[in-house]
């Protein structure tokens, strides 16, 4: 599936509540990713993100691409589960679904350009950190390594673990 031109990458609700940060002169910051049986590795990495600024937005990849992504039988939560989950934390200001289209370099740019992120966090494993610290740092933002990745927690980890029935 392509995006559609000129199309916004954020809900409206995303886009009015982000842009009633930026009036309100928070520091905002943004992580994104799948965070689906979320475990005590995404509440840290998340609490940590928390901590460098005054507001947490979070991005969720849609099912269609967490399928595209990990392959099928993921995610194991819907990504409605998935957002009321993170919701229910009661740290993070802003939670939204990305488009099931969002898979681009030209879309990763747009959301950036979008949210505007005072501090995009990410973890010491996140793929292709110079090319997102060079867009975010188009932008007036600054891309932070917020948390060192355990390799021995993750969701394919935990799921490898349950017996199979």
């Amino acid at each position: 599936m392509s995006a559609p031109d000129n199309q916004p990458l954020l809900p409206d609700h995303a886009a009015q509540q982000i842009a009633g940060f930026h009036q309100q002169k928070k520091k905002v910051v943004f992580v994104s990713g799948v965070f689906d049986l979320l475990h005590q590795e995404h509440i840290t990495f998340l609490e940590k993100a928390k901590a460098a600024g005054d507001v947490l937005v979070v991005a969720i990849e849609s099912d269609v691409r967490v399928r595209q992504i990990k392959g099928e039988g993921r995610p194991i939560n819907t990504q409605l589960a998935r957002k009321l989950k993170l919701e229910s934390l009661g740290f993070i200001e802003c939670v939204f679904i990305l488009p099931e289209y969002f898979s681009q370099p030209p879309q990763h740019r747009q959301l950036i350009e979008e949210v505007r992120p005072d501090v995009f966090a990410v973890s010491s494993h996140t793929s292709h950190l110079e090319k997102k610290r060079a867009i975010v740092e188009t932008f007036g933002g600054k891309l932070l390594v917020v948390h060192q990745h355990n390799p021995n927690v993750s969701t394919t980890l935990l799921l490898a673990q349950q017996p199979q029935s």
